[in-house]
């Protein structure tokens, strides 16, 4: 399974991103808060063999682009598409990046990128495989529930 919701009644929800091709990858959706109507806060934390990176706080608008939205058009396009398909936050301190490859694999890349107009930041990436059809859709589904609460 591509993503894995889990919100025990007495946590916030958590949503972790597998991968097919290495199950060390991954990406986790956690700590989501809403200050106000127009926006959602979460943390993202990737991780690989010898990598583990977190971002505190991205934000995610009510009403924008979200990523939710952004991997359900990918999800439609389940027979495929040329070259790179590109999503980011406002802050730009979360990226994600789509590529098809034949045989029905899209390529997700997760970059972390906190304080991107600080000097001294930093970036952090993982690629997790998913399977292009029903596994990019339940990511998709996945994502929009942890985002709605």
């Amino acid at each position: 399974m591509a993503s894995a919701p889990d919100e025990p009644a007495d946590r916030q929800p958590v949503l972790t991103v597998g991968c097919l091709e290495n199950p060390l990858v991954g990406v986790r959706f956690c700590d989501r808060f809403a200050l106000d109507e127009d926006s959602v806060h979460y943390a993202v934390e990737v991780r690989a063999p010898g990598l583990t990176a977190r971002v505190d706080e991205v934000v995610a608008w009510v009403g924008t682009g979200d990523l939710a939205a952004f991997l359900e058009e990918l999800a439609g396009a389940f027979r495929g598409w040329d070259g790179e398909r590109t999503w980011q936050t406002d802050d730009r301190d979360l990226a994600v990046s789509a590529v098809h490859h034949y045989g029905g694999h899209v390529g997700l890349t997760w970059t972390l990128r906190p304080w991107p107009r600080a000097a001294g930041g930093w970036t952090a990436s993982v690629t997790t495989w998913l399977e292009a059809g029903e596994q990019l859709s339940a990511l998709a589904a996945d994502v929009r529930h942890f985002l709605t609460g």
